[in-house]
């Protein structure tokens, strides 16, 4: 069966299969303190295509909280309905249905819910999607305005890619060296415009420089057939080619390419601003200025 996932959200998925990983994870996205000895729980749905989408990762903390993960590397306004979808199917196996019709009060775990970013379009360091942005506007119908929805949830998307929200990323190594991981692979495919010998090289720096020293070592293989069953050649072709666009743009060589990021820009800041991100967000992810942004 095939998935829509691409070979950052498995190698993302496999690095941080890990308790205590998970832990110092979470305490980076949510700027908080846990004692080594809270114990985390992995609950991730795996082997369970829902919804036709796989869960990345799902795990809980003390049994007090449910945090759930998603890794992507394109934007996806519509990330906080897909994760209502998972974080119901995470309640519904914690629950007996039948406890449901008891009397009394079941308590269920703090649910927070984060989408880290790593992809190559334009991307503020921090966004909050909701999924009142969803819904439908029932104005036709002719009702009472209504306010406040009944059923609301807030997703953070965080951009870890490197260089960006440094903060959080080295409060959680892995983090920063999955970002650094990443980014050779995209540097390398740039110079060489080939995805196995990119990947390769990449797996070579990164050993040579201790990032994800221990976990390459024992995953190498495992790594270079997710990369290059999950990526596949049009996909990298069509991304060395924007790479010898950004090249051209800063070598001044190409002057109409400017014209067309320009145009992409002004599209990227439309998407952001239907998915009702700040006007200051968008400007610093798409570098339009707010008067700009504002006539959209």
């Amino acid at each position: 069966m095939e998935t829509n996932r691409n070979y950052k959200d498995s190698v993302f998925t496999a690095l941080f299969n890990d308790p205590d990983l998970l832990r110092e994870l979470y305490c980076a996205l949510g700027e908080v303190e846990l004692s080594p000895d809270v114990p985390v729980c992995i609950n991730t749905l795996k082997n369970v295509l829902y919804m036709g989408k796989y869960n990345d990762i799902s795990f809980e903390i003390g049994g007090k909280l449910v945090i759930l993960v998603e890794h992507q590397s394109t934007l996806n306004p519509n990330m906080a309905l897909r994760l209502l979808f998972f974080i119901s199917r995470v309640l519904e196996k914690r629950i007996q249905s039948n406890n449901l019709y008891s009397t009394k009060k079941l308590l269920i775990p703090w649910p927070e819910f984060y989408v880290l970013y790593n992809g190559t379009t334009p991307f503020p360091d921090n966004a909050v999607l909701r999924l009142s942005d969803l819904y439908e506007d029932p104005k036709d119908l002719r009702l009472p305005e209504k306010f406040k929805p009944m059923l609301e949830m807030e997703v953070k998307v965080i951009n870890i890619n490197e260089g960006r929200n440094e903060g959080i990323v080295n409060r959680c190594r892995k983090l920063a060296e999955y970002s650094a991981f990443i980014g050779k692979v995209r540097y390398y495919l740039a110079e060489l415009g080939n995805l196995e010998e990119s990947i390769k090289k990449a797996v070579k720096y990164c050993q040579k420089h201790d990032i994800l020293n221990k976990f390459l070592e024992i995953h190498a293989s495992e790594i270079l057939n997710m990369i290059l069953e999950e990526w596949n050649t049009e996909d990298a072709i069509a991304y060395a080619r924007e790479e010898g666009r950004e090249e051209g743009r800063e070598d001044g060589l190409a002057e109409g390419l400017v014209k067309g990021q320009e145009i992409k820009n002004l599209e990227i800041a439309r998407n952001f601003k239907n998915m009702g991100i700040s006007f200051v967000q968008i400007s610093e992810g798409t570098g339009l200025s707010i008067e700009e942004i504002e006539k959209l």
